[in-house]
């Protein structure tokens, strides 16, 4: 894959992927996340990705909305467990400009108290509506189940009850702490001259001061597996299931990536799928989940199902874990899924917003970017054996941990 880097002055790494298309992707990556807070500061990433574009030094939040639209681009941003990712798309002609506005609005925040007290009011309707879909929320006390007293396992959106206090001094502190330039890609997919791209970013991605960021991220400790039923009164029961998974530099990650595939993945031949839905008629929809991070990951299964349903469903999806890890797949089946996992990433890699913010992500963790050519070989040298040997170390059952919503 051909793809050019520059480092910054300030540390700011640039990655470029040259690209014919009319259209172009860009953004910038900043290693800070939900699982930066302190306790007393729980949804701060998200609350500050939101204020990014309530005004900055040399813009309120109107110019901020109007400098892309105007020229039919956009500009969007999310907050993951570890990152805060600001992207737009635009047009090869004003790339230049969603450069700059992305700059701005990152380094040059201002933070007004005033969009602050209004912007809280729609993070907290946010957080209402989510606490509303069980399905989306029983994601979220899984993961605080699995990592107890552990900042990843904290809500992204964080408590309203802390939202409501913070102030501009309180945002302002954690951007001074976690935006540093070190710790920032800026990632591109376009027709853009790579040396004029160099010019633009030093122009306005280098900053004056660069204080350097001191990673104070501490791996989860010890995990206990638990068993919890929450009652909601909902008219389904939710159920998840789940375990502690591989880091994003576990020799073995690539393997439950493709074992996950198999047992839940999007698609309608999944194991699961095949054996609740499609056998037993029992589920509209059940999947399973593989989520890695820097020093720690999860895997889990979800489903809904009728109050009747419940302990069959939770049996079948049991037995589809004792086969995996009593047995190894037929050579025949995996080449099978191999083949779908690999159509599904190609097909994938058309999409080229998710392309570009995945180049982004993927040289803030690897400081490279692996071709399609490469990830093949990766998961064609996967074998039956070493899937059940996963298998048979996440999907224990004395290791696993379970929520009900009933």
């Amino acid at each position: 894959m051909t793809y050019q880097t520059h480092i910054l002055s300030n540390g700011l790494q640039l990655i470029h992927k040259p690209d014919t298309s009319a259209v172009a992707y860009c953004g910038l990556v900043i290693n800070a996340g939900s699982r930066d807070e302190a306790d007393a500061e729980q949804g701060m990433a998200h609350f500050i990705e939101h204020m990014l574009f309530k005004g900055t030094e040399k813009r309120r939040s109107s110019h901020i909305i109007n400098r892309l639209e105007n020229v039919g681009g956009e500009l969007n941003a999310f907050t993951s467990k570890e990152e805060t990712v600001v992207y737009a798309t635009v047009l090869n002609e004003y790339f230049e400009r969603a450069m700059e506005l992305i700059a701005d609005i990152t380094l040059h925040s201002t933070f007004p108290q005033k969009e602050i007290d209004k912007e809280v009011v729609i993070i907290v309707d946010e957080i209402q509506s989510y606490n509303d879909s069980p399905s989306e929320l029983i994601y979220d006390d899984f993961e605080e189940m699995l990592f107890e007293h552990h900042a990843i396992g904290h809500n992204i959106l964080g408590k309203a009850e802390l939202l409501v206090n913070y102030t501009t001094d309180d945002a302002k502190r954690f951007v001074a702490k976690h935006y540093s330039p070190q710790e920032m890609v800026f990632f591109t997919l376009g027709d853009i001259n790579f040396k004029q791209l160099i010019r633009w970013a030093e122009k306005y991605l280098t900053t004056e001061s660069a204080p350097e960021r001191i990673p104070e991220r501490v791996a989860p400790t010890v995990y206990t597996p638990s068993r919890r039923e929450i009652v909601k009164n909902t008219h389904q029961v939710h159920f998840i299931v789940g375990n502690r998974a591989y880091d994003l530099y576990h020799p073995k990650r690539m393997g439950l990536y493709l074992l996950n595939n198999i047992l839940g993945g999007p698609g309608m031949n999944s194991l699961l799928n095949l054996s609740l839905r499609e056998k037993h008629g029992l589920v509209y929809n059940v999947d399973s989940n593989y989520q890695p991070f820097v020093d720690t990951g999860m895997w889990s299964v979800y489903f809904g199902c009728d109050v009747e349903n419940a302990a069959k469903c939770e049996q079948l999806v049991y037995a589809e874990l004792q086969k995996l890890r009593e047995q190894p797949l037929p050579e025949s089946s995996l080449k099978k899924y191999k083949l779908q996992l690999l159509g599904q990433m190609a097909i994938g890699s058309e999409q080229k917003e998710s392309l570009a913010l995945s180049y982004g992500k993927s040289f803030m963790r690897y400081g490279k970017i692996d071709d399609l050519e490469t990830v093949r070989k990766k998961i064609n040298a996967i074998t039956a054996e070493e899937l059940q040997t996963i298998a048979q170390e996440i999907f224990q059952v004395e290791q696993l941990s379970v929520l009900r919503y009933i």
